[in-house]
């Protein structure tokens, strides 16, 4: 319950934030950089390294790599159909298909399933949605921000990315069966863990209610697919064509049904990917995820 708490906290800290000068208008910026260099690789060299091959994998990873490849296809369908910017698509695609499947996701999980359905739930966030975004995230990212868009350039910047060194080496330890000391992984664990705090705080100092904006169709059809199409897709596929049962299907299907991922904001924002759209993502896709999540909690009781 606290972590879901400090969510609400730390979003808004950071609207508060708007109104005290002694932040500059473009503060976010410096913490947007911090959640990517310094916190994401921290968390990636920390549970990288730990993650085992298994076949009970297969219906979690599910969730994360096929939920991306659908919104792939559904923001470029449309983006390709009604003429939108390429930073619009960028910015559906990254905060529509990656979900909240650990600051939300984990302690939501923890409540409704108990430790049983955390497990599955780690399996979805870090070898699914984190890995995803370390790797096909960082590709949208690079491939619909400004600038070059050329495949060398493209390249440069996905190698060079933070979050990705950290998991290419994370990866290489995994293959060799190797962990950091007990000490070094502390200190990993302790930066990783200012990813909520930070990221949060930024898109709250991001955050700005206009009602007027034109970002609000776009706002919900993001946050209709995401809350709504996401878990459909899912709930058909494993529970109703695949005949899923038990705890794992449940959670992963849970999973599905989660706010679009903190991270994805900072990363659709740090590449100039319309940032006051991914920081409504965020904060008003989060509040309203309790709501829907309770629908598809009951859904998945009564089939």
């Amino acid at each position: 319950m606290d972590s879901i708490i400090l969510i609400f906290v730390c979003m808004f800290a950071g609207v508060c934030a708007q109104r005290v000068k002694a932040f500059p208008p473009n503060a976010y910026v410096a913490l947007n950089q911090f959640v990517i260099h310094i916190s994401l690789p921290g968390l990636a060299l920390y549970y990288i390294p730990k993650i085992e091959a298994s076949i009970k994998l297969l219906y979690p990873l599910g969730v994360a790599w096929l939920g991306f490849l659908i919104a792939f296809i559904f923001f470029v369908t449309l983006g390709n159909y009604f003429g939108w910017s390429r930073k619009l698509t960028g910015c559906l695609i990254l905060t529509g298909g990656l979900g909240n499947t650990s600051f939300v996701g984990f302690p939501v999980i923890e409540a409704l399933y108990g430790q049983q359905g955390l497990e599955t739930a780690i399996i979805v966030d870090q070898p699914g949605t984190f890995v995803v975004m370390a790797t096909l995230g960082i590709i949208v990212a690079a491939a619909y921000s400004k600038g070059k868009s050329g495949v060398g350039e493209m390249t440069k910047k996905i190698l060079f990315f933070p979050p990705f060194v950290a998991f290419f080496i994370g990866v290489g330890m995994n293959v060799l069966d190797y962990d950091f000391t007990s000490d070094i992984q502390s200190i990993f664990q302790r930066l990783g863990s200012t990813v909520t705090p930070v990221a949060l705080v930024a898109v709250g100092m991001q955050l700005k209610i206009d009602f007027k904006s034109k970002h609000w169709n776009f706002l919900a059809l993001g946050l209709f697919f995401k809350l709504f199409i996401m878990p459909a897709f899912f709930f058909i596929l494993y529970k109703i064509l695949l005949k899923g049962e038990g705890i794992e299907t449940e959670v992963a299907i849970m999973e599905a049904a989660m706010a679009p991922m903190i991270t994805a904001s900072i990363l659709a924002s740090s590449h100039g990917l319309k940032p006051r759209l991914s920081g409504m993502m965020i904060g008003v896709g989060i509040p309203l995820s309790f709501l829907t999540l309770a629908f598809w909690y009951w859904l998945l009781h009564i089939y």
